[in-house]
């Protein structure tokens, strides 16, 4: 069997700099999820400053964007986790200022791990890429009802 890494983080303190949702984060993604029945939702239009080769979105914008969704999904259910892995697809390249909808949910709950998935589609509905992870349950609290940022 394998042992879980023991992790004590201070999830009281919140300052609003998550890279991914923080409202405070001067270069942040700004993320705003809300429910989307059993999943969330975002949307994001990336700007040229979240290009690799020109004029294309980063790979790892794009993969911050997932994880970001699959950990806010279990977030909305009052559970805080820590992305334990994650497997990445890459469908095709997304040019920059394309609005992008990001959707998540989870698909397994245990007792110390959760299962999600992810996805991000273009405006008429092409997935250009998708996820799944596994995250460490660090702490289970109120589940919460509004727009998640953590």
């Amino acid at each position: 069997m394998v042992a879980l890494p023991r992790v004590s983080l201070n999830t009281e303190l919140n300052e609003g700099m998550c890279f991914g949702c923080g409202q405070s984060n001067p270069i942040g993604l700004k993320l705003n999820f809300v429910r989307d029945g059993a999943a969330i939702r975002a949307e994001f239009t990336p700007s040229p400053i979240h290009q690799g080769w020109p004029g294309f979105v980063h790979g790892g914008i794009l993969a911050c964007l997932l994880d970001e969704a699959m950990s806010n999904a279990v977030y909305f259910t009052g559970i805080t986790c820590l992305t334990a892995s994650t497997q990445l697809r890459f469908r095709q390249p997304v040019k920059v200022k394309s609005p992008l909808a990001i959707t998540a949910s989870v698909t397994r709950q245990r007792r110390k791990m959760m299962e999600t998935e992810a996805r991000i589609c273009l405006q008429d509905g092409t997935v250009v890429a998708e996820a799944t992870a596994k995250q460490y349950v660090i702490k289970n609290a109120p589940e919460r009802s509004d727009a998640g940022h953590i």
